[in-house]
């Protein structure tokens, strides 16, 4: 973790009044606040394969995912946040160029799994949200868009499928055509308003 950010977030804590807290609170924002669109991508199928297969199986998996990813990511003007198990968590300037970006890697990983037998075939779930993010150096960011997309990527995304909140949808132009099929999802008592990316 950046050594600044532990530094402040240990007065955070040390603080005893709830202005102090507050004023540490936003030097962290001035200092690592970032609005950006953050994407979290995982893999399908990890604890079945594992099981069936073993982890070296898996694992050149996950090498290949992360060959493949990351060149796409950074063609579509975004940055690999971190590689962390079998997912990916990046971040781009907008939605619009995060969705772009989700739909070349579907598109890769159909066309390669064309050529491998099924157990090697690659299948990934996209979780996309928008909003303010504190990014650190790690690399790790933080923040409630870093929720919002993982739940999307991780819980409730099927495979080949990318997900998007409603407000980060909002945010794409509508000149680019880009369509989604509403969905909703209710989890841990929170209502969930999303997309399901048409491609």
């Amino acid at each position: 973790m950046d050594k600044r950010f532990a530094k402040l977030l240990l007065k955070y804590a040390e603080n005893t009044t709830e202005s102090g807290r507050k004023n540490v609170e936003q030097q962290l924002w001035r200092r690592f606040g970032a609005h950006k669109a953050v994407f979290v991508m995982d893999m399908s199928g990890f604890s079945r394969l594992t099981q069936k297969y073993g982890i070296v199986h898996y694992l050149s998996m996950v090498h290949r995912m992360q060959l493949v990813t990351q060149p796409i990511i950074e063609q579509h003007d975004g940055q690999v946040v971190k590689f962390e198990a079998d997912n990916c968590f990046a971040a781009f300037e907008n939605p619009h160029n995060a969705v772009r970006a989700a739909v070349a890697l579907n598109i890769a990983f159909s066309s390669m799994n064309i050529f491998t037998p099924d157990e090697l075939d690659i299948r990934v779930s996209i979780g996309i949200d928008d909003g303010d993010v504190l990014m650190i150096g790690g690399p790790d960011y933080f923040g409630n868009p870093v929720n919002g997309a993982s739940k999307l990527g991780e819980d409730i995304a099927a495979p080949g499928e990318i997900l998007i909140t409603n407000h980060a949808f909002q945010q794409i132009p509508t000149e680019t055509g880009i369509k989604g099929k509403p969905v909703n999802f209710l989890i841990s008592g929170i209502e969930l308003n999303a997309l399901s990316i048409l491609y």
